[in-house]
């Protein structure tokens, strides 16, 4: 929206800077302000207590009568989100040619915009609307000791900070076609992902996507001359018009139960982490901008250790030694298969449609209880009801597809819908021949999954129980990567929830959970009412509900990561619902 505040100018700026050159470190308060720049602001928010705390927040505020950029790439939300993706790693890419950063102590001299990876994701790093593009950064302020290095950060924040700024916002200064080509690439994945549900599909991967990454801390693609790119069978292949790509052809997955089988190191997993991930659009020639999930679906894993919190995981697991009640299911330290029963219901509870299991990372007594053993321990004697017998109902019951990676159990195959089979990388549909099989050996093994699935039952979180104060200073919810949120005195392992992509997706976590506590429970509402109520905020008012202040680390995530997160925080009380 239109400024009405009269700034100071760049010459004040750096007038200030030369001035407070060599004096105490508390001295570049005074720099706190706007600041005009003839074709833009600066402006700087919060000014960091010492060289090592973590650096300046500071914003850039373009008019669009200067920066010029085309109404058609922000003229709707799939458009203008990657956009403003697009223009933070432009930002970035500028940064990083234009400033020289020099010595100093701490983070002197740093310059930092948010970092995207391989996804495009709704971030608060850069704003554009049709008065205005802001752009949101951090900025080291130089020092030597506690001293400050005044004209070095003039140098920084009047001479060459201004030259990123214009190359990486006005649009003459961009490569339009590259511009496009991102943009619209998103709008198209946006579009494949909305039309799965109503073609009666779980997910979709293109022809030519090119699937493995580099290596397993390495998310960029392979390079295309070691891999082997996609090609969906016959049997279930079908086609998708998009709006900027036209029609697109790739493998379907349908609802139901999807096996994914083959030998060892033939691209099983490789397919189902694209598959995981397909709930994002991908940069272009990150090789999966073909994949597409329904927005719902959720990995699922064991994860010995993690803490439940009454969680009625008896669909799964009854009749625990001395009476235990797994209605409402506690424990700090939970073993795979309990672990892996509880994920599976946090996930149901709160709207998942699909689940996502590798055998390799699933509790193997939680998977599947084969007919020896069934004779050797009765089934009175056996608290967990495995998952085999469970699949089915899942589906039959709830709507609830799975897609398993399967290497080591053929019973599967008696309650398979669709079966891939990954041969040398490539899929062959081999449904028929399961089936066959499955039919000429027989079921050996007792079914062992009762009358239904069982019931889902919801809780509500008790806000009370949500307390991150740490010291004087009140409360801090912090993430560091991906793995982590600091709670107060307490850490949140989300290691193992493996769609959690982003940094600032667990930035936005932390924050969130602190924003749903004063805003949305009051204890009796349930949980997913809560996550139904912040993803309506969201839309309509963004992520900056999160912070009281401009911050540029916030990227959006999906509900199932935000539950996931407040359901491994130890100490965290529900009250059991219906």
């Amino acid at each position: 929206m239109p400024r009405n505040d009269t700034p100071h100018t760049s010459d004040d700026l750096r007038h200030t800077l030369h001035r407070i050159d060599g004096a105490g470190y508390g001295a570049y308060k005074q720099i706190k302000g706007t600041y005009d720049f003839g074709d833009f602001e600066l402006v700087v928010d919060h000014v960091q207590g010492d060289p090592y705390a973590r650096p300046s927040r500071v914003r850039v505020r373009m008019q669009q009568d200067v920066a010029r950029l085309p109404q058609q790439y922000w003229e709707h939300r799939s458009r203008e989100i990657g956009l403003r993706d697009y223009l933070t790693r432009r930002f970035r890419s500028e940064v990083r040619g234009s400033i020289r950063r020099g010595e100093g102590s701490g983070r002197s001299g740093a310059v930092v915009m948010d970092e995207p990876a391989q996804e495009i994701l709704e971030r608060t790093s850069v704003f554009v609307d049709e008065w205005e593009v802001e752009g949101r950064f951090l900025v080291g302020l130089p020092a030597q000791g506690r001293r400050i290095l005044g004209r070095e950060a003039a140098r920084i924040l009047v001479d060459e900070l201004p030259v990123a700024v214009r190359a990486a916002f006005v649009f003459d200064n961009l490569d339009e076609a590259d511009l496009r080509r991102h943009v619209f690439a998103n709008e198209d994945q946006d579009a494949l992902r909305a039309q799965l549900a109503d073609s009666g599909l779980v997910a979709f991967v293109a022809n030519g996507s090119l699937l493995p990454r580099r290596s397993g801390i390495d998310p960029r693609p392979m390079d295309a001359a070691d891999a082997v790119r996609f090609q969906s069978p016959p049997s279930l292949e079908v086609a998708f018009a998009l709006p900027n790509a036209g029609e697109v052809r790739g493998m379907g997955i349908p609802p139901g139960v999807t096996l994914i089988v083959g030998g060892g190191y033939h691209g099983k997993s490789t397919l189902l982490d694209a598959v995981e991930l397909g709930v994002y659009s991908h940069i272009p020639d990150d090789g999966r901008e073909g994949v597409a999930t329904v927005p719902e679906a959720v990995k699922i894993r064991a994860e010995d250790g993690r803490s439940v919190e009454r969680v009625d995981i008896s669909p799964f697991i009854t009749n625990l030694p001395r009476g235990r009640d797994t209605r409402a299911f506690v424990s700090d330290d939970a073993s795979g298969s309990t672990s892996q029963a509880a994920n599976i219901v946090e996930a149901l509870e709160v709207g998942a449609t699909a689940l996502l299991i590798d055998e390799d990372t699933s509790a193997t007594n939680f998977m599947i209880r084969d007919h020896r053993m069934q004779e050797l321990v009765a089934k009175e004697r056996e608290p967990i009801t495995p998952f085999i017998d469970k699949v089915r109902s899942l589906y039959d019951d709830l709507g609830v597809s799975t897609i398993i990676v399967v290497g080591g159990s053929g019973d599967y195959f008696d309650v398979a819908d669709t079966v891939i089979m990954m041969d040398e990388y490539l899929p062959r549909d081999v449904t028929d021949e399961a089936l066959a099989i499955a039919r000429e050996h027989g079921v050996e093994r007792e079914y062992e999954g009762g009358d239904g699935f069982g019931d889902v039952t919801s809780r509500s979180p008790r806000p009370d129980s949500l307390n991150a104060d740490r010291d004087s200073r009140g409360e801090r919810a912090r993430a560091h990567g991906v793995k982590t949120i600091e709670f107060g005195w307490r850490e949140i392992d989300v290691s193992a929830v493996e769609q959690i992509t982003d940094p600032s997706q667990l930035n936005a976590i932390s924050a969130a959970i602190l924003y749903c506590r004063d805003e949305f429970m009051d204890g009796t509402r349930a949980l997913s009412e809560v996550l139904d109520m912040l993803d309506s905020v969201f839309d309509r008012d963004g992520l900056g509900v999160l912070s009281p202040y401009p911050v540029g680390d916030h990227a959006r995530f999906r509900r199932f990561e935000l539950a996931a997160a407040l359901n491994r925080l130890r100490g965290v009380r529900m009250e059991a619902g219906q």
